[in-house]
């Protein structure tokens, strides 16, 4: 029997349709409209489209944006400049430069101007440091768009065991933090696997929740899942046909798992739904509605 299908795309029409009611009640109440800035430095074609997607998004649930563009000529000190002025300014409560920057460009150093309370990629060390404190603020968008998923589509993580491929800072480690966290949709026992693990296969076949974030086209074959499993496939990759992949072999998998997010369809649309969550929360925690502590989204 084929796999079902973890659906993105319409999970996060679901999630926009919710953050559309909730900032227009902030608008009602306290006149307050959330705001995203973004950065595109340089004329990446992919990072355009990624761009013109956020900005759609957030037009669509009401959420102000604004673009600033900067030559792929540009110097460091040019855009630290420029997100400085963006900190300041009280109009603005989210703040996204997109990634990679041009080469030369410190994108380390660019992540850590930003202030941490409009850090809506929730990439910033503080951010970071919150959630593996146990007490999560802005969290990265697409750690946050998987459990969401997985919380949607009614599959339980308390107990489960959980492999995650990859452990970089955007997708591995944060999501294996908010996994692993105490509470609801949190619980699991996780391995974060890597270049270095010895027979990852081996580990995936273990697994309740297979997630495949390793940045390899097709990596994850059939013979790695356990019959039934869930497999959440992060990646995204173009063949010289010109069609599109993931790191999970999805003919084979879909035969032998239980769910299986698609691609395209699957976790890239939840991604976009919660950068527009973290920008409609860091507006609520600069005018004082939260504590710090963030919301479960999309419950």
């Amino acid at each position: 029997m084929a796999a079902q299908t973890l659906d993105g795309k319409a999970t996060a029409e679901a999630v926009r349709r919710d953050l559309a009611a909730e900032v227009s009640t902030l608008r009602e109440q306290y006149e307050v409209q959330p705001c995203l800035a973004a950065v595109l430095v340089g004329d990446d074609p992919a990072s355009q489209v990624y761009v013109r997607n956020k900005r759609q998004g957030c037009e669509a649930v009401g959420i102000r944006s604004v673009l600033h563009r900067l030559p792929a000529a540009t110097e460091l000190p040019r855009l630290l400049d420029l997100i400085d002025r963006l900190n300041e300014d009280r109009s603005v409560h989210g703040i996204l430069v997109q990634l990679p920057l041009p080469r030369g460009l410190d994108e380390a150093a660019v992540i850590e101007r930003i202030d941490p309370i409009k850090d809506v990629d929730g990439f910033h060390p503080v951010n970071l440091g919150l959630l593996a404190a146990g007490r999560p603020r802005l969290v990265a968008c697409t750690p946050l768009g998987i459990r969401v998923l997985l919380r949607r589509a009614g599959i339980e993580t308390r107990g489960r065991r959980i492999v995650i491929l990859g452990r970089s800072i955007t997708v591995g480690r944060p999501l294996a933090l908010l996994l692993s966290q105490k509470g609801p949709d949190g619980d699991a026992t996780v391995t974060l696997a890597h270049t270095a693990t010895v027979d990852p296969a081996a580990l995936c076949r273990e697994a309740d929740v297979v997630i495949a974030a390793a940045g390899q086209p097709e990596l994850v074959r059939c013979d790695w899942i356990r019959p039934g499993a869930v497999v959440v496939d992060v990646g995204i990759h173009r063949r010289g046909d010109g069609s599109l992949c993931g790191d999970v072999h999805a003919p084979s998998v879909s035969q032998v798992a239980g769910w299986l997010s698609p691609v395209p369809g699957g976790v890239g649309p939840m991604t976009v739904a919660m950068l527009l969550h973290n920008t409609l929360q860091a507006a609520r925690l600069q005018i004082g509605l939260l504590q710090g502590n963030e919301s479960r989204p999309g419950s």
